[in-house]
């Protein structure tokens, strides 16, 4: 069960991002939140929770409680890359 909570975390933002961007509605709004395909490719790689969250709030920008949604898509990623450092620690690789 943690082995499936800990691929969830890894590729679920990745999977739904990329799920999201097959469709033609996700993807203009993809195309008119970032202006270039290189920060999407590289939130996609870094950080998956907080680029889905930036693409979904943002519509004429981000404002009021839109921050606290990126900011717990933020923590989301950060958690994400912490447990499994620890993971990797507790296991001696």
């Amino acid at each position: 069960m943690c082995c499936f909570l800990a691929v969830l975390a890894l590729l679920g933002p990745r999977l739904v991002l990329m799920i999201y961007w097959l469709f033609p509605a996700g993807r203009l709004r993809a195309m008119q939140v970032f202006d270039t395909w290189v920060w999407p490719v590289v939130g996609l790689i870094f950080l998956p929770w907080s680029t889905f969250t930036y693409t979904l709030v943002y519509a004429n920008g981000i404002f009021g409680i839109d921050w606290l949604w990126l900011g717990l898509a933020l923590l989301a990623d950060l958690a994400t890359y912490g447990g499994s450092a620890s993971r990797r620690r507790d296991v001696g690789l």
